[in-house]
């Protein structure tokens, strides 16, 4: 399976994540993808041909295989990252959307814009992150108990009793390398509930970045509301109705004395 085409693709959503959905796709592509594809393919390549039973009867290797292996994991973990990082596409699905939404907007208004930024994470596009969030730690989640109910564990017995037909009577099988199989299985399944946690803390930053913002917002609205509803009046006059500028008193007096002086040479000359 190509998965370079996939990480390409899957690179683009780091613009329109956070620093949780960063820390998320690096966890998925350098400790999952990267490690099933070097190591853990080779490690489960030989699972059939090197499972043995003591026994010679016809069909009956196969019948124990099917039985103590339902799903191979490599095929399980490939269902599981497919799963899981496909809700990352619908959050540039909805921004492929806006932006061209916001293209036919400007053609018909003339340079006026519907989106500030269309990847940001507002209105409908911050529901659509919240549900991929939501998805890929239900995908993980759900695989992770798949897994333990399928094999009754993680773990890998390195022996296994096999009685089902047509094996003549209860027969040991053994399975090819399950030390190391089981530590690339505990590796995958440590990895999957780390991503589990980081999508969880993810949710809670949105959530609670969004609460605070409605929060702020309400009480500026109520401050806005008390401002309109109970307008601030002048309690007392201002002070410069009781306080008297000295200069301006000196150029009252003498305005009053020369007009005393002009009457009383008027008076005179009469």
């Amino acid at each position: 399976m190509n998965w370079s085409g996939l990480e390409s693709l899957l690179s683009g959503v780091n613009k329109y994540s956070t620093a949780f959905g960063r820390i998320w796709l690096s966890m998925v592509f350098v400790f999952r993808v990267l490690v099933f594809v070097v190591a853990a393919q080779r490690v489960w390549g030989d699972e059939s041909k090197d499972f043995v039973c003591n026994t010679r009867q016809p069909g009956c290797t196969n019948v124990c295989y099917d039985h103590i292996f339902p799903i191979s994991h490599i095929r399980l973990w490939a269902l599981q990252l497919i799963f899981v990082t496909c809700p990352s596409l619908m959050v540039m699905a909805h921004v492929k959307y806006r932006e061209g939404k916001e293209k036919k907007y400007v053609a018909l208004h003339q340079g006026s814009h519907l989106y500030a930024n269309p990847g940001k994470k507002r209105g409908g596009l911050w529901w659509t992150y919240l549900l991929s969030l939501v998805f890929k730690a239900g995908f993980d989640t759900s695989f992770l108990y798949i897994l333990f109910r399928i094999y009754h564990g993680y773990d890998l017995p390195k022996l296994s009793k096999c009685s089902i037909d047509p094996c003549p009577n209860t027969v040991d099988c053994f399975i090819s390398r399950p030390t190391e199989k089981k530590i690339f299985m505990l590796f995958m399944v440590v990895s999957s509930a780390l991503c589990i946690f980081m999508c969880i803390l993810e949710m809670i930053y949105l959530v609670g970045k969004r609460i605070i913002k409605l929060i702020r917002t309400q009480h500026k609205n109520e401050r806005m509301v008390f401002a309109d509803q109970h307008e601030l009046t002048n309690i007392a006059p201002p002070r410069s109705q009781y306080q008297r500028d000295p200069t301006l008193a000196e150029s009252q007096l003498s305005l009053n004395r020369k007009e005393k002086i002009k009457e009383g040479q008027k008076t005179t000359m009469l």
